[in-house]
């Protein structure tokens, strides 16, 4: 066996930007909710292994975002945060109007 590293499928974790998975999901999911899709806007907050993300949707699709008693909302932040753990980051998800 040879010696010689191939690391044609590392990752260089310095060009990687903190909770970009995160941020795909909740992008992802928010599109897959709202009606009006290009009104999804997610910004983004890096801390050290944190990220926070806030979540803009159009006033029509507020509703659907937070759900009954908000349990969309709180599925919709269970499922980032699983996803920004997976990558080691701690993160939370803001819906602002």
């Amino acid at each position: 066996m040879s010696d010689v590293y191939d690391d044609s499928d590392a990752v260089d974790d310095a060009n990687r930007a903190v909770g970009g998975v995160s941020k795909n999901v909740l992008t992802y999911l928010a599109k897959a909710i709202v009606e009006d899709a290009e009104s999804v806007v997610v910004e983004t907050e890096e801390r050290r292994n944190a990220v926070t993300l806030r979540l803009h949707v159009g006033p029509s699709d507020m509703g659907r975002v937070i759900g009954r008693r908000g349990r969309v909302a709180q599925a919709i932040r269970s499922v980032v945060r699983a996803a920004g753990a997976k990558e080691g980051v701690d993160a939370t998800v803001d819906i602002v109007d």
